[in-house]
Formats: structure tokens, sequence, C-alpha cells
């Protein structure tokens, strides 16, 4: 079930994702976050109302940490997607699920033979995208700095989220998603960047919020359902193919035959961790 919730956060996430990099083309990254966040947010409060229970414990506080982190993380992966072609982008902060990885490893997550494959070849298939030539030698795409700052934000994010939802998912989502939409709109009162034109927009914005959030709350549910963070964290961070394959086939992007490779690849890996 865990393994289930998590790829399913991955779909959330990449076709959230998709609209957020289609919709930060034409307006400030920090304007698309702080106008769908809300969205999410508002669903969340009206959830835990009426479900009626207080918070868990100390350890949802784990989730400020977690958004903090996700917001920084989401911030750079707009402007990112923004810079260069998402194809590219957005497989390279995909490898963020390696920190979760290593880190459940150390702390006794016990994984099959076939896992390890898999995490092998998901890992290794996000970097095989991230690369392209251009002349004779390879180097990293348009926007990939970008998509290096996300990887090191977003590895940071799914440890203390898995630790804040290891025995509720509902309040750890709630908390996370406060957390990032005060985090957001200070930053908009700060810099003075209110957004502007958003009604044109509004419809695609509310569905970047919900996607973003219902990731947030289904691997929260994964975590919580005993599911180890070595195997959720790699399976919710797949959400690349996603994005990549909608980028292909509605904004006509290309990539090399090498980061055609690295998207099979990355597949073959979910299935060798779903099968483990």
């Amino acid at each position: 079930m865990a393994a289930g919730l998590a790829l399913a956060a991955s779909l959330a996430w990449g076709f959230g994702d998709f609209l957020g990099g289609v919709k930060s083309r034409v307006m400030p990254a920090l304007a698309v976050m702080a106008a769908s966040q809300p969205f999410g947010l508002a669903v969340l409060a009206v959830a835990v109302a009426v479900r009626g229970t207080a918070p868990p414990g100390g350890e949802v506080a784990w989730s400020a940490l977690a958004a903090l982190l996700g917001t920084i993380g989401l911030a750079a992966f707009y402007r990112g997607m923004a810079a260069g072609a998402m194809s590219v982008v957005v497989p390279i902060a995909s490898v963020a699920a390696a920190f979760p990885v290593v880190w459940g490893l150390a702390q006794g997550d016990h994984v099959s033979f076939l896992q390890e494959l898999g995490f092998v070849a998901a890992l290794g298939g996000s970097v095989m995208t991230s690369i392209e030539r251009r002349g004779e030698r390879p180097r990293f795409a348009a926007g990939a700095g970008w998509g290096l700052l996300a990887m090191l934000a977003f590895g940071a994010y799914y440890v203390p989220f898995h630790a804040a939802a290891r025995h509720d998912w509902l309040w750890p989502s709630l908390v996370f998603r406060l957390t990032s939409v005060t985090l957001v709109w200070s930053a908009v009162l700060l810099t003075r960047q209110r957004p502007r034109g958003l009604r044109p927009h509004l419809l695609a914005l509310a569905a970047v919020g919900l996607l973003d959030t219902g990731g947030n709350v289904l691997f929260a549910a994964a975590s919580s359902s005993h599911g180890l963070l070595s195997v959720v964290s790699v399976l919710a961070s797949l959400f690349p193919v996603v994005t990549v394959l909608l980028a292909r086939f509605t904004l006509g992007e290309r990539v090399e035959l090498s980061q055609d490779v690295g998207v099979v690849t990355t597949l073959a890996g979910v299935v060798l961790i779903s099968a483990g």
C-alpha cells in the first residue's frame, strides 16, 4: 500500500510541476507559488476540521522544517523550468531521492536485491536525463543550476517530512502547507512582488496548488503506512517521468537519445523497486 501511495504522489507532483513550470514561463515563480498554494491550504484546513482530531504529538513540528526546505526547492525548481527545458531540469531534481535512501539505509532500512538494483536504475536514469551535448563536450543544460539547488532542498525535505508523518498524515500535511504559504507570502511582502494579472491563469494555478498539496498528502500517507523511507522517497521522487512526458507531447520538447534512455532506465527502476 505504501508503494502505491508513493507512486500516486509522484503522479500528482508530476502533473502539478508541469503546470507550475508552464506558468513560471509567463509569470514570476514566486507569484505562481503565492497564488497556487492557498488552494491546497484551504482544502486541508477543511479536512482537518471535519475529522476533528487533535495534532498527534510533537513530531508534527518536523513538518515546519520540511516546509522550509520544500519551499526553497520548489522556488528553485520553477526558476529552472522557466530558464531551460523541463525535460532536462526536472530529472536533475529527482536525484534528491539519493539523500533519503542513504539516510534510510543508515537507519536500518532493509531492502531486497531487486530494490537495490531499482535504486541504482532510477537514480542513474535521472542523471542520464540531465546531461546533454552541445558541440564536442557534454555539459549541463540551461537551468541545470536551479535544478541542482532543487535537488539539494528536495533531498533534505524527505527525511523530516517522513518523520513528521509516521503516525498521522493529515495534520503534518496541514502544518507543512500552512508554513509554506506563510513563507511564500512573507517573501512576496518583503520583495513587493505582488501577484498581478492572475484571472486568466486562475484555474491552472488552482490545479497547481491542489496537485502539489495532493503529492504531499500522499507522501505523508505512504510514510504513515509504515513505508520505508528509502523506498517511498524513491518512488515519490519519480515525478520527472510524468513531467518529461507531458513536456514532450504537449510542448513538443525534444531531447537527445541518451536522455530518452535515461527516462526508460528510470521507469525500469520503478518496476524493480515495486517488485521488491
